[in-house]
């Protein structure tokens, strides 16, 4: 099989989308400040956004490692259980980092921002998903996942600033 990132490097369409409205950019994987695991385990920057954050996967092995998403404010949360799980909730709500209460309604009035910009933006995300192999889940499903991940999984995933020792925020408050 195909790696996704490969699979993205080739798919332009796809890759666009996923760089907007998704902000995510394979070719932005250093992190702006010296960051480790409280777990010892490994941490390998992959992508980035626009605004100085940084994907992270987490531990050895492939595009199924656990992704840590942390922010350029000093803000982390695991945000999926591998790479396909990631561009599902880049592509279904790519307005995940303002969904902090996790409610399908949060996520359609901000889906409603995303389209007075770009009204055709469900059909270049099926067609990015297409390209990719990717089935979508809906809405509700995508964020659902991703509260259990940020909130339940993530315990174990703490982002520390190795400099200072000190650790991370929770990007999500619950």
């Amino acid at each position: 099989m195909e790696s996704l990132i490969a699979a993205l490097r080739q798919q332009e369409e796809a890759a666009r989308f996923l760089a907007w409205p998704g902000d995510f950019d394979l070719d932005r994987g250093d992190h702006v400040e010296d960051v480790h695991l409280a777990s010892g385990a490994a941490l390998e920057g992959f992508a980035g956004d626009g605004t100085g954050g940084t994907y992270f996967f987490c531990g050895e092995g492939d595009e199924e490692r656990p992704v840590l998403y942390a922010d350029s404010e000093g803000s982390a949360a695991l945000v999926a259980i591998g790479l396909p799980e990631l561009l599902r909730l880049l592509l279904v709500a790519p307005w995940w980092r303002d969904c902090q209460t996790f409610t399908e309604d949060e996520s359609r009035a901000l889906e409603a921002e995303y389209r007075e910009d770009m009204p055709d933006l469900a059909a270049r995300r099926d067609r990015a998903a297409a390209a990719l192999g990717l089935s979508l889940p809906d809405q509700a499903s995508a964020l659902a996942r991703l509260r259990e991940v940020a909130t339940r999984l993530g315990e174990e995933f703490v982002l520390i600033f190795t400099p200072e020792g000190h650790a991370y925020e929770p990007l999500f408050t619950t």
